[in-house]
């Protein structure tokens, strides 16, 4: 009697306690398998624009080539420094990832050299002598060296600003030499600036907004239609005459 009693006791308390983490463990079973196949579909979605090991798909800011001032190394794409600003290597400028793209989200690194200077340019367009002049910019920079951090307004050409429009809030780029993760997302106007995991800048495109911000900017000197920017083009990544390498860069569609 006394072993029957301890038997029903220790049924009627480890029972629950063992079927309840029988079932713990098939929910943990299928919680990993749903989200196994979620990052799945999601990798399946990002089409690589740059594989590490080639320039393919890339070229010159109009040109039909691949310039002499950027090289492929160590699973980089790397400008070499020309120590003279925008004018630059003889052979150097702007590179565009030769297809147009409307609704994004893009993704990549960039590193930057002590005192340097380069940007990401976004639906962009060839119709002047500079990317710049036709598409926003998510600034790449040494804050710490480059005269630029301290021009402009409230730090609105720090890293990963919107260049000369909006400061990055909170500024959180990492020191130079060390690699910084960035997306923008692009999508019917609504852009994002993301940096190291942390969104930095919100806007919206061809609102009266978006007008009067250019309008208080450098930009309209330089072309008077800069505000009314194109809904599909190119991304680009600038030849400031500084070293800058960028990797990883992939594109999602939307």
């Amino acid at each position: 009697m006394k072993k029957l009693s301890v038997i029903v006791i220790f049924s009627l308390v480890l029972m629950p306690f063992l079927s309840s983490c029988k079932e713990k463990t098939k929910e943990t079973t299928e919680t990993e398998t749903e989200t196994m196949d979620v990052n799945e579909d999601n990798e399946n979605d990002w089409i690589v624009l740059f594989d590490g090991t080639s320039s393919e798909g890339w070229r010159g800011y109009k040109k039909d080539h691949f310039p002499e001032a950027w090289k492929i190394v160590d699973g980089t794409i790397h400008c070499i420094g020309s120590g003279r600003g925008e004018a630059g290597h003889k052979d150097g400028g702007d590179i565009i990832y030769d297809k147009k793209f409307k609704n994004f989200t893009l993704s990549l690194e960039w590193k930057i050299s002590e005192g340097g200077n380069s940007g990401i340019f976004y639906l962009g367009q060839e119709d002047l002598d500079y990317i710049w002049k036709t598409a926003p910019e998510m600034q790449v920079l040494d804050n710490d060296k480059h005269p630029d951090a301290k021009l402009g307004k409230d730090g609105n050409r720090q890293a990963g600003s919107l260049y000369d429009l909006i400061p990055a809030k909170p500024q959180n780029a990492k020191p130079v030499g060390q690699w910084n993760q960035v997306e923008i997302t692009v999508y019917n106007g609504t852009v994002v600036h993301k940096q190291n995991g942390v969104n930095v800048v919100e806007y919206h495109l061809w609102t009266p907004e978006w007008n009067e911000l250019v309008a208080g900017s450098k930009f309209p000197s330089l072309n008077e239609n800069w505000a009314d920017v194109a809904n599909e083009g190119y991304i680009g990544l600038q030849d400031h005459g500084d070293d800058v390498w960028f990797r990883n860069i992939k594109i999602k569609e939307l």
